[in-house]
């Protein structure tokens, strides 16, 4: 999908071996996990934002103040920032991967995840 390179984050050692490589997370995940580890994950003065909506969890002010690194959130944007997000798709090539399901398998899919 055109992406330079990725880290899969299920084990534990690609924290330790990606600590401080990102400027910026976009966090999607509405399953519960540990902000700690992803903040870990981020550079000096980096940001990451949640767009999903997990159980609360919790946050250690460590994470955030040893490298002035800032936690934000937000839901989606309205039209004109929808728009705006498609237009930067569009600019940059970015492109997603659809699979459409029956409802009913529904259950089978997220299981899947």
């Amino acid at each position: 999908m055109g992406a330079d390179d990725f880290v899969a984050t299920r084990d534990a050692v690609a924290f330790a071996d990606h600590a401080g490589r990102f400027d910026f997370i976009l966090d999607t995940v509405s399953a519960g996990h540990d902000y700690n580890a992803y903040l870990g994950l981020l550079r000096r003065d980096g940001t990451m934002v949640l767009v999903g909506m997990p159980e609360p969890t919790a946050l250690s002010a460590g994470a955030l103040i040893m490298g002035r690194r800032r936690l934000s959130g937000s839901l989606i944007g309205g039209i004109r920032e929808t728009q705006e997000m498609l237009d930067f798709c569009a600019e940059h090539g970015v492109a997603a991967d659809v699979e459409l399901i029956a409802m009913q398998d529904i259950n089978d899919a997220t299981s899947a995840c």
